[in-house]
């Protein structure tokens, strides 16, 4: 019986070990993923510089940080919005208003949330000329979505946590009147 029990002992300790193993390697994985997404520093007029770009029929900015808890729940279906639309002509630009240092935290937060390809993150100290040169109607409270057509023009706005209907109905607004 003794040895029935040793058997026992070594069986669960391989098991606990290949589960660690298993952890540790899926946390080093999601470091490296973190480490290669692209997080650019932008200024409001670079942003509406982007806007201009005549590569996409609709772009959706979305501001955005970690620390705010309705832009980690609507984070998702902003993520689904943009794989299901990026065919029809939709750029999704994520600008997330966190600090610098927290660079690395906005890095894991979009690696987790599988964003791939490359996002902003704010780097204007003037709060009230990014926000104005945005859209003077935004308070600048987060999150906040804009929607701008192909020429560049604002045509839709939202202050506040928003779901996936909501930023989808706002796009095909604009796809279907460009």
């Amino acid at each position: 019986m003794p040895l029935y029990y040793g058997v026992l002992l070594l069986l669960a300790l391989g098991w606990l070990g290949c589960a660690r193993s298993a952890s540790e390697s899926a946390r080093s994985e999601n470091r490296a993923q973190a480490a290669s997404i692209e997080v650019l520093p932008v200024t409001a007029e670079g942003i509406l510089a982007e806007v201009r770009k005549p590569e996409a029929a609709v772009t959706l900015v979305n501001l955005w940080a970690t620390w705010c808890q309705p832009c980690v729940e609507e984070f998702p279906d902003l993520v689904r919005l943009a794989r299901a639309y990026r065919e029809r002509g939709l750029r999704v630009m994520f600008v997330s208003v966190d600090f610098d240092s927290e660079l690395e935290a906005v890095r894991r937060f979009l690696a987790e949330q599988g964003v791939d390809f490359p996002t902003y993150i704010k780097a204007q100290d003037d709060d009230n000329a990014f926000i104005n040169a945005l859209n003077p109607d935004w308070s600048g409270a987060i999150p906040a979505t804009l929607v701008f057509d192909r020429q560049g023009r604002l045509r839709h706005f939202h202050e506040g946590k928003a779901d996936y209907a909501t930023f989808e109905r706002m796009v095909q607004e604009v796809l279907s009147n460009p």
